[in-house]
């Protein structure tokens, strides 16, 4: 799936341009890769906020530089610690018949049945590196934990398989875990804290 965004080419000189450009509700950008130079542009924060929200991060972005057409992927975001405003932003220009790799979110899905009967369910990775075509790239891998139980573990290699894109986080590396819950100790059980026991002092 690929969406317009319109934007501008912009001058680079001064640096205070880029501080008007954000006052007036535009983000700095740049653009480069397959067949175009890096290109210094500006966007619409608030267009590019919502392409962003509905069809994710990994949407292929079309934008016409110079009277030409290109395919883009967002390839990274500055934000602004305080505001959490976009500050600056490259895009990264694609050749739509080869495969590219970019970071997926991995989304939990169901009650784990372990939990359910007093497990705890630890996540140890969130994303995984996958690799398609920019049209096909997912913006989520769905994981169904609803059969866990106790002592069962999901790694990248369990991961439902796809004819669209290839995962390639090594399959070893684990998910997620559902263990026992942690036993409380036996001062916590009863309520009551043990005498400290006094170096060198004889007990009675």
């Amino acid at each position: 799936m690929s969406v317009s965004l319109e934007v501008k080419e912009r001058a680079v000189r001064p640096r205070s341009l880029r501080n008007q450009l954000r006052h007036t509700g535009q983000v700095p950008a740049v653009v480069y890769g397959f067949e175009i130079e890096s290109t210094p542009i500006s966007v619409d924060q608030k267009e590019l906020t919502k392409i962003l929200r509905d069809n994710g991060a990994n949407a292929v972005i079309t934008m016409t530089i110079g009277g030409k057409k290109i395919n883009t992927l967002l390839f990274k975001a500055q934000l602004d610690t305080f505001t959490n405003q976009m500050k600056h932003v490259e895009f990264l220009a694609v050749n739509m018949k080869e495969t590219t790799e970019v970071e997926a979110e991995i989304v939990l899905v169901g009650e784990s049945e372990g939990v359910k009967s007093g497990g705890e369910l630890t996540q140890n990775l969130y994303n995984v590196l996958v690799s398609a075509t920019p049209d096909k790239l997912p913006e989520r891998v769905e994981v169904d934990i609803t059969k866990l139980a106790i002592g069962d573990a999901i790694t990248v290699a369990d991961l439902p398989k796809s004819k669209d894109y290839d995962i390639i986080t090594d399959g070893e590396e684990q998910i997620l875990a559902v263990t026992e819950a942690k036993a409380a100790t036996e001062e916590e059980s009863s309520g009551e804290a043990a005498e400290p026991t006094v170096i060198g002092e004889k007990p009675e």
